[in-house]
C-alpha cells in the first residue's frame, strides 16, 4: 500500500518515555534532564506508513517462529532497490545478514585482522568505528578526509590490514567521488588491505550528488565487504537488522558460518526483514519526501549561520541530515560552548570531540522544522554570547 503525497513531517511525535537514546538518554551524556536533543543519528519522524502497514500485517499473522533470511523476499528486495536506486546489479548470492552494521564490522575485523593490527579510518571518525576497533585490540590509524598522501602512507604500513570507509562519510556528510573511490580501490589492492565500506547513509544523498556502491570498485574475489541497512534512511534502527555484500565465496561462507555458529545468529529478526522488504519495495516516495524535508532544515540552518557568522562559510552536507559545523574561525572554547548550550539554552548538541575533532559540533536536523529552528536558534544565541 502506498501513501504518496500524504507524508507529514511537521507534526511532532512524542518520543519521551520510549527508552529513546536521543530523548531519554540525553542526561547520561550531558548530565542534565529535559534537554531538547539533536544528538544520535536517528530521526524524529515515524517510519514510513508503507513500512508500518507491512509490520501490522506481519503482526496480525501472529506466529513468530524461527526464520531464515534466505528463504523469503529479503534478498530480492535488496537487489531491486540497488538496481532502481543505484543503477547497480547485485548477485543475491553475495548478500549476507547481520543484526547490525557494527556487529558485521566487528565480525569482519575478527576475520581479517589480529590484535595489534592497524585499521585505517578517515577523520573525523564515527565513534562507533573507534569503539569497535579499539575494543577488539586493533590499532586505529587516522587519516584526514581528503589527505590522499596520508592515506597511502598509512595503508603502506606492513601491519595495516583493513581500510574502513564510511560512504557517504559520517559525520561530514561527504559523498566520495568516483575518482576517490577508484583511488581507494587501487591503494587497497596495491598494499593488500581489505576494505569494509559502511554505506548506511547511502540512501540519503542530496540532489546534485550520487552514491556509488563499493561493489562497483571491488574485485570479485578480493577481501572486501559492504555493510549497510535500510534502517537509517527509513528510520527503524530499533528493529535491528542489517545486511552485507561479500564478493569472495570463501570469505562469504566464513562470515555466514561465524554468524550462525560462533555467534548463534541463525534466525534473523523477522520484523526487520519485513521492514526492509516494505521499505525497498514501496518506500521510495517517502524517502524522497524525507530527504527534501531534511534538505529544507539544512537550508534553514545555512541561512541562519550565514546571517550571524558569515566567516564560517558553512554549507549543508552532501548527504544525510547531520550538520557538521566547523566553528574554529570563531575561536570559541568547546567546553564554554557546551555550558551555554546545556545550561542556558537547554539543548543537547554533539561536540566534535566525540568524533576526534575539537572546534566542531554535529547537529541532528532529522526532525520537524519547528524543532530544527529551535536548535539552530539556540546554537546561534550561544555562539553570539561567546564571540
Amino acid at each position: 500500500m502506498t501513501h504518496q503525497g500524504t507524508y507529514d513531517f511537521d507534526t511532532p511525535v512524542d518520543r519521551r518515555g520510549t527508552a529513546s537514546v536521543q530523548w531519554d538518554g540525553a542526561a547520561d551524556r550531558f548530565g542534565v534532564d529535559g534537554l531538547l536533543p539533536f544528538t544520535i543519528s536517528d530521526m524524529d519522524f515515524a517510519s514510513p506508513p508503507e513500512v508500518l502497514d507491512a509490520l501490522r500485517e506481519r503482526l496480525a499473522h501472529g506466529v513468530f517462529g524461527y526464520t531464515d533470511w534466505r528463504l523469503g523476499e529479503f534478498r530480492e528486495a535488496i537487489c531491486g532497490w540497488y538496481a532502481g536506486r543505484h543503477d547497480t546489479v547485485l548477485d543475491p548470492e553475495r548478500i549476507v545478514y547481520g543484526p547490525s552494521v557494527l556487529n558485521q564490522l566487528s565480525q569482519l575485523l575478527r576475520m581479517w585482522t589480529e590484535p595489534g593490527d592497524g585499521v585505517v579510518v578517515h577523520t573525523p571518525t564515527y565513534d562507533g568505528f573507534r569503539k569497535a576497533v579499539t575494543g577488539l585490540g586493533r590499532q586505529l590509524r587516522r587519516v584526514a578526509v581528503g589527505d590522499a598522501a596520508g592515506l597511502e602512507q598509512e595503508l603502506a604500513r606492513s601491519d595495516a590490514k583493513v581500510l574502513i570507509l564510511c560512504s557517504p562519510h559520517n559525520p561530514t556528510g561527504r559523498v566520495w567521488t568516483e575518482d576517490e573511490l577508484k583511488g581507494f580501490s587501487l591503494l587497497a589492492e596495491t598494499h593488500g588491505v581489505a576494505v569494509i565500506s559502511d554505506e548506511i547513509h547511502a540512501d540519503f544523498v542530496h540532489d546534485g550528488h550520487r552514491h556509488l556502491p563499493w561493489t562497483r570498485f571491488a574485485d570479485d574475489r578480493g577481501r572486501w565487504a559492504v555493510v549497510t541497512s535500510a534502517s537509517k534512511a527509513f528510520n527503524f534502527p530499533a528493529l535491528t537488522g542489517s545486511y552485507g555484500i561479500i564478493g569472495d565465496p570463501e570469505e562469504r561462507a566464513a562470515f555466514i558460518r561465524r554468524m550462525e555458529t560462533g555467534e548463534g545468529l541463525a534466525s534473523p529478526a523477522v520484523l526487520s526483514l519485513t521492514a526492509h522488504i516494505a521499505a525497498y519495495r514501496d518506500g521510495a516516495a517517502w524517502l524522497d519526501a524525507a530527504r527534501a524535508y531534511a534538505a529544507g532544515n539544512l537550508a534553514m540552518l545555512e541561512e541562519r549561520l550565514r546571517s550571524a557568522f558569515p566567516v564560517l562559510g558553512w554549507e549543508p552536507p552532501q548527504a544525510g541530515y547531520l550538520a557538521w559545523i566547523d566553528l574554529r574561525a570563531l575561536g570559541v572554547d568547546d567546553e564554554a560552548l557546551q555550558r551555554e548550550l546545556v545550561e542556558r539554552e537547554r539543548v543537547a548538541i554533539m561536540p566534535g570531540a566525540v568524533y576526534g575533532a575539537e572546534g566542531f559540533v554535529r547537529l541532528n536536523l532529522g526532525c520537524p522544522r519547528a524543532k530544527a529552528e529551535a536548535g539552530a536558534d539556540a546554537l546561534v544565541r550561544a555562539l553570539t554570547r561567546l564571540v
